[in-house]
């Protein structure tokens, strides 16, 4: 074979290559709604920086006719690109080729390229479409599977990881997402589950539709194992290109600092009003969030999970932060046992890729009740306490109204680490609310008075005078400062800048043992 038939069989078999599962498999993905594995590549990335890792991988077994089933690539395309110029590593999941079953050579090119994104310290994003373990290969894909969740594992908090579940993500492959810092679906398109409604069907008799079951609804909604959904692929991977720009490439970085055009210097007369008079009444924190932070820099995580804590990310003065606020509209802000896996999962991302936390305080505490109780909310509010008190990057704290007992603690308290406590003139700090303190501390001389409702509020007055002030608590240095509502912008960019060079050691040690 002379040269020149050389370079024709090599641009031959990239062709085959190249078309993935062939012509007659690509229309029917197309006709699913779904974009095959090279278009999504092709529309997340910058324009020709696609450089693919070990195309020409190819199946090793030869059980049950698979010699008769081999495909360049084995069902996954995989190697690395440029988003926004930065450069990231990544795969997606052929279903053109077998359904984008994942057998041994399949997932070795997937652990390949996640270790790679480890050592050159840049975003690992994996794209989802698969109908599962390759069973013809047998331990072979379970092992495959293994490999990945290791490689998950080992860098988690190292570099930022994101999984875009574009199809059926069904059994052991819906680990890997689980164990990922951020999972993105779309609506009508994504199915994740361990156990799929014919199996639910048979075991339980249960029945169910797929959507119901495991779409893009059921994991931002319900169970919380998804944090963003779309109308479409599109869509979804223009968020994700937004989402990486306020990211570090990975946790020796700093996050990027960008100029937003807002002003520092802008005052927030605004939160003023929308802070309602009377003290039990609702209102939106993200209306406080808009006026505060960079505009529309708000990005926020696990936006309809657990919607009495809001999370995410936004910009400070052009500086990428996480936000942790209680969502007085929703349970009147009270935290439970969701809400408090939420925020914990959130600040220990923001943690391990250093990016400084802001909390917006207004919370009555956590919520009582036997289902709470039994169902674990001391373990799980104690994620908060640990997330927090476990952090090392800068931690500030603005009260805004309620800030009663242990959630106070996890939400301001300068004992758990927060760096600065800053809070409104209408801030009230305590073990719980002047009514139930009352009722409590002035048991018997409310019940001797002869008006004893008048006596019940007066007693209520003297103790929010004595111990639920913000002056109280900035008499102990327990609060750094009361500001008025007007400088929060101002104020939170000054804190930011007072702190952003904070460094704090902890013991040595292998890990901690957060209460799961």
């Amino acid at each position: 074979m002379n040269n020149q038939e050389s370079v024709q069989r090599h641009r031959e078999k990239r062709a085959v290559m190249l078309q993935g599962g062939g012509e007659k498999r690509v229309k029917a993905q197309h006709e699913k709604g779904k974009l095959t594995a090279r278009e999504r590549i092709d529309l997340l990335l910058d324009s020709g920086t696609f450089i693919e890792h070990q195309p020409y991988i190819m199946v090793r077994s030869t059980d049950f006719g698979m010699d008769k089933k081999k495909f360049p690539g084995d069902g996954v395309v995989s190697g690395s690109g440029k988003v926004n110029s930065r450069q990231v590593f990544l795969f997606a999941q052929d279903f053109t080729v077998l359904g984008g079953s994942l057998g041994e050579m399949h997932a070795e090119r997937i652990a390949e390229v996640q270790m790679l994104a480890a050592k050159n310290g840049t975003p690992f994003i994996q794209i989802n479409d698969s109908g599962g373990a390759r069973i013809q290969e047998g331990i072979l894909s379970l092992h495959g599977y293994g490999k990945i969740f290791k490689a998950n594992a080992i860098s988690s908090g190292v570099v930022p990881q994101f999984s875009l579940i574009l199809g059926p993500c069904a059994g052991g492959a819906v680990y890997s997402p689980a164990i990922t810092d951020f999972t993105l679906m779309v609506d009508g398109v994504s199915n994740m589950y361990i156990t799929g409604p014919e199996v639910i069907k048979a075991v339980t008799g249960e029945e169910i539709s797929h959507e119901a079951l495991g779409g893009a609804q059921a994991h931002c909604v319900n169970s919380g194992n998804a944090h963003f959904r779309f109308k479409s692929e599109q869509e979804l991977m223009i968020f994700l290109r937004k989402l990486l720009s306020y990211l570090p490439s990975n946790n020796l970085e700093l996050p990027p600092v960008s100029d937003t055009g807002d002003p520092a210097d802008r005052e927030t007369p605004d939160l003023l009003h929308l802070l309602p008079d009377q003290p039990k009444k609702p209102y939106d924190i993200r209306d406080f969030i808009s006026e505060i932070f960079d505009r529309n820099s708000f990005l926020e995580v696990h936006a309809e999970y657990a919607a009495n804590v809001v999370v995410g990310f936004a910009k400070l003065n052009g500086r990428t932060v996480g936000i942790f606020a209680n969502q007085p509209k929703v349970l009147a802000a009270v935290l439970d046992i969701n809400s408090a896996d939420k925020a914990a999962r959130f600040l220990r991302f923001c943690d391990a890729f250093n990016i400084p936390i802001i909390s917006l305080v207004d919370v009555p505490g956590f919520l009582p009740g036997i289902s709470q109780e039994h169902g674990g909310i001391i373990r799980h509010g104690a994620k908060i306490l640990y997330a927090i008190a476990e952090a090392t990057v800068p931690k500030i704290s603005l009260i805004i109204r309620k800030a009663y007992g242990g959630a106070y603690i996890a939400m301001a308290s300068k004992a758990l680490g927060y760096d600065r406590v800053l809070a409104y003139p209408t801030a009230e700090i305590a073990v719980m609310g002047a009514e139930g303190a009352a009722n409590i501390i002035f048991r018997r001389d409310i019940k001797a008075a002869e008006n004893p409702e008048q006596k019940k509020q007066e007693k209520i007055a003297e103790f929010k005078e004595t111990v639920m002030t913000p002056f109280i608590a900035a008499g102990y240095g327990m609060v750094d400062d009361i500001i008025e509502p007007k400088y929060s912008r101002i104020e939170l960019i000054r804190s930011l800048e007072m702190n952003i060079r904070k460094r704090e050691d902890r013991p040595s040690k292998k890990h901690g043992n957060i209460p799961l």
